[in-house]
């Protein structure tokens, strides 16, 4: 074999030892710092003066180890421009673990007009060294919203009527409503069941809110006390509940395409029994139809009209006028229970007269409305 030849064997064979790592050990690795993965969902919420946050601990560090121990926690807040201003450095928690800080804003960012104001928290080693700040999380800074005052209710039939005093500021109002009366649940021994079936409504959420631009929703019928307050309808209601509103102005800034929201204090809580006293609407579209006795009818009118669409709705009540005084007596016609079809045939009629109908609709909890507009018919002789 000529030389040449066994360096380039050997030179192959040094190659497959190094590619299988047989007999070679590696380059060392160097020690891990353990750095703890920064935070990446900081959330921070301003309610008054109280300023909230909340995150997920990591479970690693940056080498993809996992941390053990307690990890030390600050906190701190920068104006732009400005230094990142510590608001708490002893903060301890479990690696994987919810962290959460409160704290009250300085006077200095409690006053002035909403200017946005970064938190950040920072996990460091037990040398005290971090691989960086979390991602930014902004409330706004200045002075809170006025708490609401004079907030009332009305309960109406379409639905409850909120106000409240309205003050120079022209801020947006945010209304809480909470259920105070939630369905049974199908697991309940004892106690009215729900509705069941296609047509049953589904549950009402326990709370829920709505953000109202004060300025726009004031009223401007009614008498000029009235005008002076704000306003708002909640027709999302269900008769038969009792709720629990509270408000309160909220200032709202647009900062880079964003809008960020700074809450005032809530008023103090407004209980509301939605009773339903509100008879239905008076049925439309009342026509009469008579029919001529024969060998094998009776005489007949039959009534029609539009049927209402209530939720709540029983049926209708259909009345005649008999003869008597001056205008004559409006007699029910119609069985003691309300009709559940938008129609009547009365056969108590004679060939050769005129008869007036009108017709009211009644709900369940026996509310009946006004009469509606008259028909007349009258039977022809056979």
């Amino acid at each position: 074999m000529k030389p040449a030849s066994r360096w380039g064997w050997a030179a192959l064979s040094a190659a497959a030892l190094l590619a299988t790592g047989c007999g070679m050990p590696g380059a060392p690795l160097p020690p891990s710092l353990n750095l703890p993965d920064p935070v990446a969902d900081l959330a921070a919420a301003r309610t008054g003066n109280q300023v909230s946050l909340t995150w997920t601990m990591p479970k690693k560090n940056t080498d993809k180890l996992l941390l053990k121990g307690n990890v030390p926690v600050s906190v701190c807040r920068k104006e732009d421009p400005g230094t990142c201003a510590p608001a708490a450095d002893n903060l301890m928690l479990a690696p994987g673990a919810s962290g959460a800080f409160t704290e009250t804003l300085p006077p200095a960012l409690a006053s002035g007009p909403p200017r946005p104001l970064a938190y950040f928290v920072e996990l460091k080693n037990r040398n005290g060294r971090s691989a960086g700040l979390s991602n930014a999380a902004i409330v706004l800074a200045g002075e809170a919203p006025a708490p609401v005052a004079g907030l009332a209710a009305q309960v109406r039939k379409d639905g409850v009527l909120l106000r409240w005093t309205p003050d120079s500021e022209k801020a947006a109002i945010r209304l809480h409503r909470k259920l105070l009366t939630p369905q049974p649940s199908a697991a309940s021994a004892a106690g009215p069941k729900p509705p069941q079936g296609i047509l049953a409504p589904p549950p009402e959420p326990i709370e829920q809110s709505l953000l109202v631009d004060s300025g726009a929703q004031a009223d401007q019928s009614g008498p000029a006390p009235d005008r002076a307050l704000d306003r708002a309808l909640d027709k999302d209601i269900r008769f038969g509940q009792t709720y629990e509103y509270r408000a309160q102005r909220v200032a709202r800034v647009t900062v880079s395409g964003k809008t960020l929201e700074l809450d005032g204090e809530l008023s103090a809580p407004l209980r509301v029994e939605a009773l339903d006293i509100f008879p239905p609407e008076a049925p439309t579209g009342l026509a009469a139809v008579a029919t001529a006795p024969s060998a094998t009818t009776e005489a007949a009118i039959d009534l029609s009209w539009q049927p209402n669409t209530e939720a709540d709705l029983a049926g209708y009540a259909v009345y005649r006028l008999e003869p008597g005084g001056a205008n004559g007596i409006w007699q029910r016609i119609s069985p003691a229970e309300p009709l559940v079809a938008p129609a009547f045939h009365d056969t108590q009629v004679q060939p050769g007269h005129t008869y007036r109908y009108a017709v009211s609709a009644i709900d369940r909890a026996g509310h009946e409305s006004a009469r509606s507009a008259e028909a007349e018919e009258s039977v022809p002789n056979p």
